[in-house]
């Protein structure tokens, strides 16, 4: 209940009560009301400023969190990156290079990603700038990886077709050293045995008694194991692939027969005298698409330097040949 108050009215000497007009009421509620109002806001005012409620301080931790992660993930990309270079680095300086493969260009791994804008939904938030650049980063580092494992893919069926192509390619000499009498003609114009007359002498003889093994010089098939082309005698002949032909001549018997696979190394016949012979030798010729080449440059396989070099220096003596 609320207290009554009095005023002492002194022309008529007595207390009178005092009557509250409604609109002072009014006024004195409204100031009231002013004065709560304003009082509750600088409080949440000076609360939202000054001090944290536990929700708010709960979001930001996470957002520190968020942002600790993301300084990770930056580092993370950079040794990506750096691991990424190098590799690209390798891929055309030895890679590319050795398997004669043309390097790829940088603006192409470098390229970046055009047209519409990518990251417009990424846009309008506090951290969009660390979040949009962390994602262009992704992007770019996921497109290098792309062109890069492309780029290795290629270099994997170049180096198959590589391995292939050194093994294939005719590069022993057909017969061991420690079974040769001598390299009785080498490659290049030669007195004929018979006329007497000088020719062209496409192969290399190598004199040896008769029954010596001969090798296949590289991988390949067996195409003919005949005596049915004119001054060979018995002869094999092994395409190797890549345009490579072998051909082994003047045999005395065959160890292998038509559209057999052999290897480098692999016996394939015995020396003998067959077709036109002077004696006992193994005439060999290579064949690239089709055309005699000098057998002398497809010996790296088994000879060592100064064997090659003395084998060079006999090979380049004009003297007669034996077939």
């Amino acid at each position: 209940m609320s207290k009554v108050k009095y005023y002492y009215d002194s022309e008529t000497l007595s207390y009178r009560k005092i009557e509250r007009k409604k609109r002072t009421t009014f006024k004195y509620g409204l100031v009231f009301l002013l004065a709560a109002g304003l009082f509750g806001f600088l409080f949440v005012f000076i609360g939202s400023h000054y001090f944290e409620s536990p929700k708010e301080k709960a979001l930001a931790r996470e957002l520190e969190n968020m942002k600790l992660q993301y300084q990770l993930l930056d580092k993370k990309m950079d040794e990506a990156q750096e691991v990424l270079a190098n590799v690209e680095e390798r891929d055309n300086a030895i890679y590319r290079l050795y398997f004669e493969a043309n390097p790829i260009p940088e603006e192409q791994r470098k390229a970046g990603f055009g047209g519409i804008n990518r990251y417009k939904t990424l846009e309008g938030f506090d951290n969009s700038k660390l979040i949009i650049e962390a994602n262009k980063r992704m992007d770019i580092l996921q497109k290098q990886i792309v062109v890069q494992s492309k780029s290795l893919d290629e270099v994997a069926i170049l180096a198959e077709d590589k391995e292939k192509f050194l093994a294939a390619i005719p590069a022993i000499q057909p017969v061991n050293n420690k079974d040769l009498t001598r390299m009785a003609s080498g490659y290049g114009m030669r007195t004929d045995p018979f006329t007497k007359a000088r020719k062209m002498h496409y192969g290399m003889d190598f004199t040896a008694p008769r029954g010596t093994a001969v090798y296949a010089a590289g991988d390949g098939v067996v195409t003919r194991a005949d005596n049915n082309s004119s001054g060979y005698g018995k002869h094999i002949r092994i395409d190797h692939g890549f345009g490579y032909t072998s051909l082994y001549a003047h045999l005395y018997k065959y160890n292998v027969k038509k559209n057999q696979k052999v290897k480098r190394g692999d016996l394939i016949g015995f020396v003998g005298s067959t077709g036109r012979s002077e004696a006992p030798h193994l005439h060999y010729e290579i064949f690239k698409d089709k055309e005699r080449i000098n057998p002398i440059h497809f010996y790296y396989g088994n000879l060592s330097p100064e064997e090659f070099s003395k084998l060079l220096e006999k090979a380049s003596l004009e003297n007669q040949s034996l077939d």
